[in-house]
């Protein structure tokens, strides 16, 4: 029988214990929270690499109305649980073409760093068609260039470093406004996509 590719990056397979530590976990949702603040509220949000489902994703379902993608179907059934107003698919980020819609702002917590350079590259290209002016992006990844084992997969964790993050948010059209960490000292890079007024 054919081996059939692991799209999910090893978070299939330790997608139970995930849950149950995702449910529980409370650290950088308070940046998040006031990151979806900052967005009128009705706003439609973009959950990227969306998880189980927990606190940090709340701020977005208190705020308006939330599309999100994963692609480990377990983690995908239990966001839907979870938040069962949701439109969830089940595919990489880097594939999707995000419903066919466009955002107002597009959060993709603990994923960027878990996919390759080229991955990368072409998530945060496809959220800056994605994003509708004005529009707001929130992600995570350490400043600094390098790699690491992740701890929940034991796959290889690749960033491409805060020069090259902001090079390719000006390649997909957007715009550094502000960088932020939380309490577990993780790197938050905030963009926007400017209206015809900014630059």
């Amino acid at each position: 029988m054919a081996h059939t590719p692991d799209r999910s990056n090893g978070w299939e397979a330790v997608a139970t214990t995930f849950i149950v530590d995702c449910r529980r976990a409370s650290i950088g949702a308070d940046v998040i929270g006031a990151w979806a603040n900052r967005i009128p509220d009705g706003g439609a949000f973009l959950d990227l690499g969306c998880g189980p489902g927990g606190p940090r994703a709340e701020a977005l379902h208190r705020r308006g109305t939330v599309c999100a993608i994963d692609a480990a179907p377990t983690l995908v059934k239990a966001y839907q649980v979870h938040f069962p107003k949701a439109t969830v698919a089940c595919e990489p980020a880097e594939e999707s073409n995000f419903f066919g819609r466009t955002f107002d702002g597009v959060l993709a917590c603990g994923l960027l760093f878990l996919l390759t350079p080229e991955a990368q590259s072409e998530v945060i290209r496809r959220v800056g068609h994605a994003l509708k002016p004005g529009g707001r992006v929130l992600f995570t990844a350490p400043w600094q260039v390098g790699t690491w084992t992740d701890n929940s997969t034991g796959r290889l964790s690749t960033s491409l470093g805060r020069e090259h993050y902001c090079r390719l948010l000006r390649d997909a059209g957007l715009m550094l406004v502000d960088e932020h960490t939380d309490a577990g000292e993780n790197h938050y890079y905030e963009a926007i996509k400017p209206t015809s007024g900014q630059t």
